[in-house]
């Protein structure tokens, strides 16, 4: 096998107490592909478990945090198994994150798409610099965000969720600070995680897992009531005409029918 092929697709570093999971899968713009999101709750529950460990770190190499499904992996396989498939991922991912007794603190320089939109607000903190952006892109390929609406809707402000959602414009880390997507919209991300993570390290914990507790509880409860029916929702709209000319018009950079 070639190094490429071997190299993992989440790096996971432990540093001054504060393990660093870097997305590094930049050929598919660190696209949720089955590998990635294995590799990334590994890393998530490495991390939960390694008293060593206070906090974590989302980081990600190239000009992408997240660019949502592997619309590639997802064309080649029978749309309704994938889509359950990739579902039931999404909920693991998405509660692991909100779960996890850690503070996540997401450190973004790059572009977040779709389901790369729900691991962000799944993150207690999110500091994001001046090349990010931001946009809620499914309902150009004949979707809408069902998962990720358990961990975007309760950050978003009402207004901006009916916005984004319908038009799928892209938005920069100003406006996502202002909605409440983005927790510090920073010139120098690297700089402001380091001095939260130096904050967060004030914090016993005991305590920093509680306070987490306390404030994902309402989010938490949503995966209890919401999680599977959001699921079916989602699932069911695979394999339709019209996702299928999206994602079709997606992978072939063509404009889809409804838009020509």
């Amino acid at each position: 096998m070639t190094e490429t092929s071997t190299a993992p697709y989440v790096r996971y570093e432990v540093a001054a107490g504060f393990a660093t999971l870097t997305l590094d899968s930049p050929h598919n713009r660190n696209a949720l592909s089955s590998r990635l999101v294995a590799e990334l709750l590994r890393g998530l529950n490495d991390a939960a478990a390694d008293p060593a460990v206070r906090g974590i770190v989302l980081a990600h190499t190239g000009n992408t945090f997240c660019a949502g499904a592997d619309l590639t992996e997802a064309s080649n396989a029978d749309p309704a198994v994938a889509a359950d498939e990739r579902t039931r991922v999404m909920i693991d991912v998405l509660r692991g994150l909100v779960e996890t007794p850690k503070p996540v603190i997401a450190q973004i320089e790059g572009n977040v798409r779709a389901g790369g939109m729900g691991i962000v607000a799944a993150c207690d903190i999110v500091v994001a610099g001046p090349a990010s952006s931001f946009a809620l892109t499914e309902v150009r390929i004949g979707l809408a965000p069902f998962m990720i609406s358990l961990t975007l809707l309760p950050r978003l402000s009402p207004r901006a969720a009916s916005r984004y959602y319908l038009t799928g414009e892209k938005f920069g880390a100003d406006v996502a600070e202002q909605i409440g997507l983005v927790t510090v919209n920073a010139e120098d991300p690297v700089s402001e995680v380091a001095r939260l993570c130096a904050e967060l390290r004030k914090g016993s914990p005991q305590g920093l897992a509680e306070a987490k507790r306390l404030v994902n509880a309402a989010i938490l409860a949503g995966f209890d009531s919401s999680a599977e029916e959001l699921a079916a929702r989602s699932a069911s709209f695979f394999g339709t005409p019209e996702v299928y000319e999206g994602m079709t018009a997606f992978l072939q950079r063509r404009a889809p029918s409804w838009a020509q």
